[in-house]
């Protein structure tokens, strides 16, 4: 039997018409491509989820808030001093002015307090305690909730402002209520700038900043929701 050996020429011909491993090839070019869009669009949208989960989680805390004893310590010591009503402030007239003017009526005739907000992990009276606490257990459901994050009711402010509007001289005391959660962390899975790397077949500047974007815990925006607090038809008529 005689063989007959090809020359380099044939041989590389014959070569590059082989189309062995094609298959191969064009998954590995298109798999970190795949793989980017993919795990971009888990992560980001985790990150809509969580964003829209605790906008509605900072709504329902107000709610509560604005329904239950006051978190803060401070407005709590303001309505024992003053039996939950609104004491009369440094306006004075001849009529007094009378128990149940409003106390838009002139600037002072309802004493404002001037509650400075607090922190979640600041309440020390038992009922501001169990309000922050019936919050903070709703919390734990709507935002994310690893535990390496440094999350805890420090993160949680509580303000109540005075609106004379809403109130009437010796009626209850009714606040505006706020509620911020502050600095919400939030940490993508995926390796998304080792990919965006990988695919553009080496380190870019867009990979580099998506590498930044992309790792360790990241913070939302705040998120707060106000409401006005609920009197119960409370209050004194002098």
């Amino acid at each position: 039997m005689t063989y007959r050996i090809s020359s380099p020429r044939a041989l590389l011909a014959r070569f590059g018409r082989h189309e062995d491993g094609a298959t191969i090839v064009e998954l590995a070019i298109v798999l970190p491509i795949f793989l980017l869009i993919f795990l971009g669009l888990i992560d980001f949208g985790r990150l809509a989820f969580h964003f829209s989960a605790t906008e509605k989680a900072v709504q329902l805390a107000a709610r509560i808030a604005a329904v239950r004893p006051p978190a803060c310590d401070a407005l709590v010591a303001f309505l024992d001093d003053h039996s939950d009503t609104n004491p009369r402030g440094s306006y004075t007239d001849v009529s007094g002015p009378r128990f149940g003017t409003n106390c838009a009526y002139a600037s002072g005739v309802c004493l404002d307090p001037k509650i400075p907000p607090c922190a979640g992990n600041a309440a020390a009276d038992a009922d501001a305690r169990a309000t922050v606490d019936e919050i903070w257990t709703m919390l734990q459901f709507a935002v994310p909730n690893d535990p390496t994050a440094d999350f805890d009711k420090s993160n949680l402010t509580f303000s109540y402002e005075f609106d004379p509007d809403m109130n009437f001289l010796g009626g209850p005391f009714v606040p505006m209520v706020t509620v911020t959660i502050e600095e919400l962390p939030f940490r993508f899975v995926s390796p998304l700038g080792a990919l965006a790397a990988l695919a553009a077949n080496g380190a870019t500047a867009e990979s580099d900043a998506l590498t930044t974007v992309t790792t360790n815990f990241k913070i939302f925006s705040d998120f707060s929701a106000t409401l006005p607090g609920e009197d119960l038809a409370s209050g004194s008529s002098g």
